[in-house]
């Protein structure tokens, strides 16, 4: 797996249709479709077509359905180039060759379309723990994913390895993956969230963690 983390992607020797504009954008040099996040289109130019994008099957609409994961997709189609954002959030690229990488749903921005995805639950948690379903893509081609605030990747082989659900971008899909309780349930291990679940990681591979643990709500106050 090759990504602008590791090593400078070699245009010479990959297919070059995605590239990164700025640390903010991605550019498609689309001939042909592409699968993006819902709402993430900042620009075009040439020709093409934007399509809701289902979720190719009913084993995925009610896993969507009931764990609330997944970004909402669409197919985009046509010959041009695509500008791609979200939020301003960084954008980052993984380029798979026959491997698999799994995708906190939320961090997801596009892929080519010859990937695989589906929904999975990570093991040992519970419905009642909620947020513990991510998106597994497979095959070989692109992925770009988006991380809040500059990212860490921390290699899983050199130590025991845990991260926040929320701050957890993205990971080795070779990993295990399980929960981790700490024995204090009141600990403020998060962020001042209280929350005492974390994601533990073992094996050879790595994980993307970004510097948050995902939109919050402003302070407000309630008029008289």
């Amino acid at each position: 797996m090759r990504s602008s983390f590791f090593a400078n992607l070699d245009s010479g020797q990959l297919p070059g249709h995605f590239v990164m504009q700025n640390s903010k954008m991605l550019r498609v040099h689309l001939r042909g479709e592409v699968l993006a996040r819902q709402g993430s289109m900042v620009a075009f130019q040439g020709k093409m077509e934007f399509d809701y994008e289902g979720s190719g099957g009913v084993g995925r609409l009610l896993k969507k359905m009931v764990t609330g994961e997944g970004a909402p997709l669409m197919r985009v189609r046509g010959e041009g180039a695509l500008f791609l954002a979200h939020e301003a959030d960084d954008v980052h690229l993984f380029y798979l060759e026959n491997e698999a990488l799994t995708v906190n749903g939320a961090n997801l921005l596009a892929f080519d379309p010859q990937l695989t995805w589906d929904i999975q639950r990570v093991q040992g948690a519970g419905m009642a723990t909620g947020g513990l379903f991510n998106t597994t893509i497979r095959g070989t081609g692109w992925v770009a994913i988006t991380a809040h605030g500059t990212p860490v990747v921390l290699d899983t082989a050199s130590a025991p390895t845990f991260a926040d659900a929320q701050a957890a971008v993205c990971w080795d899909a070779a990993l295990q993956v399980g929960v981790n309780r700490t024995a204090k349930l009141g600990a403020l291990i998060g962020r001042g969230s209280g929350e005492a679940v974390q994601l533990a990681f073992s094996g050879r591979g790595f994980v993307l963690v970004q510097a948050s643990e995902g939109p919050t709500v402003p302070p407000h106050s309630h008029g008289n």
